[in-house]
């Protein structure tokens, strides 16, 4: 009776939760330090400063109340940031189950590193039964109490089992008279049980604190686990022992992962707060959510609750010397011993204050540096101090710091209340010794606040804000540019500041808004400084041209002109670049070619600097074809702004380098700086700048023939066009879809979305150029030659205008297809291409001409050039259309080999079926292989169907010579 009594109050407790609950706020505790709270109609229960994550958790385990669901849902998202492996094995588990394969996982891990996060991924998985249970530190003294939890719902299947066994787990959980309960016996029934109800996944979380009735059954059925289709995962800290199951030690989340997730949750950090938070988190997730809600440079970082009390607490035990010497040693940040003692000693605290620390595990000594044993330690100890103590502990080590200006700077800013002048001028030039651009903005906006001047803290934000433009944080960039603003009443800071907020503008993807910025802006700068206003007049007909809009654009020309600029600024070929885009937009490309190849040749002499016209010389480049020159330019700038920490400018960089790379034939180049492109953008929050990039992407897809990949790329293509009005963007999801449609023989189709996308903006971006032998191909293999007509002759004029070798040799191909005499013109082709798409392209039409004219032998020639070309370029669809006019033309070897329908079998599955039909039962195949009965069943169910039959008896009469011995 007395298991009934201990058991029926456990069950009084689990029973009565949500009676007895009561709604309060989430987060509110009552002073023992436990609270009971109710969810959006579920019950949480918090034990020992657990964190709202855990709340969340351990409510979704017990109850899982659709009414939080999203909620949960989301915070779990967050924490699984960076864990791909681990969702993909627990995945892997979980499907393995409905397999009928078993298997047990303890996921281990510090508080908040998301260990329940990942149980409840794995509980989401469809397909499966889901039992949930979890210690608890209030029930750890109760038996079998978390067994109960788990196995509440499936208490009626209990009747299923061997009368042994039943009455075993019966009396455990206090529903019949107590019987001298079998450790075995009540284990043995659980996994039973288990089997009888797979696919099953069995959840436990917060292991460490399960009974050790429930921990020590449970661990019994999971070490016997197989082939029942039963999964069971524990979540546990250390001091859980699983012995004999395996493990999944989630440690702090990789550098990049967790950047990714601050990147979500924070984007307006700058790169060196994010970084100190990487490293003060090591990577927590759930330190990595808190820590970035107070910044500051040098001050204290907030840590999660639980965590804050667990160290705080060892922190509070120790003697107040070594308390002061923690607060100076985390001030510190670097680690050096002789500058933290120096400093302490100032503050009256001698060396051998650390030996506590170091004698109870808070820090460690090596080698003249003091590291805290874990991460979050350090900020433990900053805010373990009083106010009064830190800044102290700053002061001290600036005091110290005398020979280190950079270091000896922020200390004093971090020791300073109120505005100095002084300590704002030592910051601003450690911002101007910075290479890294994030750190500049950090430096600079802290010196603004430092500074007692309205003028001088316009001028040092609005160097922050550019700094923040060039590390890729434009949301923080546009916030510095607006304070900036505020605080200026020179209209030649605000003139230049119109320059700023416009870029910041074009990074945040309003292209229109930035060109009206950019006109006006140099309208109030140009009586000060020309060539400022010159700089931003030629970025304004850039964007006006990314819009099409030849009125801008031919606005922004004329007021180059007017402002009379001194040729030794440098300008000149770039205000000649302006008027020849417009030009190519009124009138057409090839009037505009000459009078952009000056903006070419000049960027190429520009060695260093000057990063926005060099980039736009590299577009412009892209527009007259040459591709050599677009690359040299693009490569150049993107290499030196990785070497300054610009990566605000790289993925516009990217784009153009992608292009150039993309018409030189070199693909795999290509490939990898679009999506290196495309993660920049996301990073540094310019996603209309993935645009033309998806765009490059997008083609080279079509050329393989991925028709999924292609439609996807292009659909994203158009709907960053609708947002930005890029139509350069436009063009290429364009261009990528017909080109698509050409490789799959859709050629009235391609034709067509060329013509349509000709009727619109596109009509005036240089793709209508370079899709041009398409549009003509795809015309002639329609056999509608008038309809290739209006292609030719803009090719032709384009081609004629811009002298480049390649475009000659597309051309004569072009030509070859309407000529009645082709072969001088595939001639001249196949010779003048250095081009290997456009070469490959040369070679197969040649061959097709060849074959048509029963010239088989030297159509052959031309084709199997073409294969190996299309092959190199990954070009699977064009090979393969090469490989089948090469069989037209007489070619036997491009057969492909036959696969046998054994092939489709896992080697296990072969050695079942071989078994199987040799007569063997699923309990002799089970033995001989050491597998479960349930196991061999499962795998002959999947297996017949592969080999087209339904029945032992059609098994044993196939032909099994094809089969391996065994």
């Amino acid at each position: 009776m007395q298991c009934h009594a201990r058991t029926a109050t456990w069950q009084e407790l689990v029973d009565g939760r949500k009676q007895k609950a009561h709604p309060s706020p989430l987060g509110s505790r009552d002073r023992s330090g436990t609270a009971a709270d109710e969810v959006g109609g579920g019950f949480a229960v918090r034990d020992e400063g657990r964190d709202i994550l855990s709340v969340y958790s351990l409510s979704l385990f017990i109850f899982s109340p659709a009414h939080y669901g999203h909620v949960a849902s989301r915070v779990q998202a967050i924490v699984l940031y960076g864990r791909n492996s681990a969702q993909v094995m627990l995945e892997h588990l979980v499907a393995g189950a409905s397999e009928g394969r078993s298997g047990a996982l303890v996921v281990r891990g510090d508080p908040g590193i998301g260990k329940s996060a990942l149980l409840a991924h794995a509980g989401a998985q469809p397909g499966i039964r889901v039992l949930r249970g979890a210690g608890v530190v209030a029930e750890a003294e109760l038996p079998f109490a978390a067994l109960f939890m788990l196995l509440r719902p499936v208490l009626g299947e209990i009747d299923k089992l061997p009368a042994p066994q039943a009455a075993a787990l019966r009396s455990a959980f206090g529903l019949a008279d107590a019987g001298g309960e079998d450790p075995f016996l009540t284990g043995l029934a659980v996994l039973n049980l288990l089997s009888d109800l797979g696919p099953v996944l069995c959840l436990i979380d917060d292991a460490h604190w399960l009974d050790q009735a429930s921990a020590r059954t449970l661990l019994f059925a999971a070490r016997r686990l197989h082939a029942e289709g039963v999964v069971m995962v524990f979540g546990a800290r250390d001091g859980f022992d699983a012995a004999g199951l395996p493990e999944l030690r989630l440690e702090g989340l990789d550098r990049a992962s967790a950047a990714e997730l601050l990147a979500e949750l924070s984007p307006g950090l700058s790169s060196r707060v994010r970084d100190r938070i990487i490293a003060e988190s090591g990577g927590n997730p759930l330190a990595l959510i808190e820590l970035p809600r107070a910044p500051g440079s040098l001050s204290p970082m907030p840590l999660p609750r639980r965590l804050h009390e667990t160290y705080a607490a060892r922190i509070a035990d120790l003697p107040p010397d070594t308390a002061t010497m923690l607060v100076v040693a985390a001030a510190e940040e670097t680690g050096d011993l002789g500058v933290i003692v120096a400093a302490a000693r100032s503050l009256g605290v001698e060396q051998g204050a650390l030996a506590p620390a170091e004698l109870v595990g808070l820090i460690r000594i090596e080698a003249g540096k003091l590291a805290f044993t874990h991460p979050l330690m350090r900020a433990a100890a900053l805010r373990s101090g009083t106010f009064e103590r830190v800044l102290g502990a700053h002061a001290a080590l600036a005091d110290v710091l005398l020979e280190q200006e950079d270091r000896r700077a922020w200390h004093l800013a971090a020791a300073t209340l109120g505005q100095d002048e002084e300590v704002a001028a030592a910051l601003e030039r450690t911002a101007e010794r910075s290479r890294d651009q994030s750190g500049r903005a950090d430096a600079l906006e802290r010196a603004a606040d430092l500074s007692p001047g309205r003028e001088d803290r316009a001028r040092r934000l609005a160097s922050a804000a550019l700094a923040a433009t060039e590390a890729g944080l434009p949301d923080r960039a546009l916030l510095l540019t607006e304070r900036a603003v505020r605080q200026s009443d020179d209209p030649r800071a605000l003139g230049r500041l119109a320059s700023l907020r416009a870029r910041v503008a074009v990074e945040r993807g309003s292209v229109s808004g930035a060109c009206e910025l950019l006109v006006k802006g140099a309208e109030s700068v140009a009586p000060f400084d020309r060539t400022a206003a010159g700089l931003m007049l030629v970025d304004a007909g850039r964007h006006a041209w990314q819009l099409s809009d030849p009125a801008r654009v031919a606005e922004a020309a004329r007021r180059l002109h007017e402002l009379d600029l001194d040729p030794a600024a440098g300008l000149t070929p770039a205000v000649t670049a302006v008027t020849g885009a417009a030009v190519f937009l009124t009138r057409g490309p090839e009037h505009a070619i000459s009078g952009m190849r000056g903006m070419v040749e000049n960027a190429r002499k520009i060695l260093t600097g000057m990063h926005s016209l060099r980039v736009n010389a590299a577009f412009v480049a892209v527009l007259i074809g040459d591709f050599e020159s677009g690359r040299e330019i693009s490569l150049a700038v993107t290499e030196e702004c990785r070497a300054q920490g610009a990566i605000g400018r790289l993925p516009l960089a990217h784009v153009t380098l992608a292009t150039c790379e993309l018409h030189l034939g070199r693909f795999r180049d290509a490939l990898g700086t679009a999506i290196e492109g495309i993660q920049l953008a996301a990073d540094t929050g310019q996603p209309h700048r993935a645009g033309s990039l998806n765009g490059v992407l997008a083609w080279l897809s079509a050329v393989t023939g991925d028709e999924e990949r292609t439609q996807e790329l292009a659909r994203i293509c158009h709907q960053i066009f609708e947002a930005s009005g890029i139509v350069h963007d436009l063009a290429w999801a364009e261009w990528s879809l017909a080109l698509l449609d050409l490789g799959h023989g859709r050629f009235a189709e391609a034709l067509e979305r060329l013509e349509d996308a000709l009727r619109g903006p596109v009509r005036m971006q240089i793709q209508a150029v370079y899709f041009a032998p398409d549009q003509i191909e795809a015309a002639l293999r329609l056999s509608h030659p008038d309809r290739a007509l209006a292609a030719m002759r803009r090719l032709e004029a384009w081609v004629g205008a811009a002298g480049m070798p390649w475009a000659d040799a597309v051309l004569d191909r072009c030509h070859a297809l309407l000529a009645d005499d082709a072969e001088p013109f595939f001639l001249r082709a196949v010779e003048g291409h250095n081009r290997p798409w456009e070469k490959a392209r040369t070679h197969l039409l040649f061959g097709e001409w060849l074959r048509r004219e029963r010239r088989k032998n030297e159509a052959r020639s031309q084709l199997r050039r073409a294969v190996e070309l299309f092959e190199r370029l990954g070009a699977h669809i064009w090979a393969e259309r090469a490989r089948a006019e090469l069989r037209a033309a007489g070619e036997r070897s491009g057969a492909q080999a036959q696969s046998s329908l054994l092939d489709a079998l896992s080697p296990q599955e072969l050695q079942i079926v071989r078994l199987a039909a040799g007569g063997m039962t699923n309990k002799e195949i089970a033995s001989r292989l050491v597998l479960s009965a349930k196991t061999v069943s499962y795998h002959l169910y999947r297996t017949f169907p592969k080999l087209g039959i339904a029945s032992r008896i059609e098994l044993a009469r196939l032909d099994l010579g094809e089969l391996p011995d065994l």
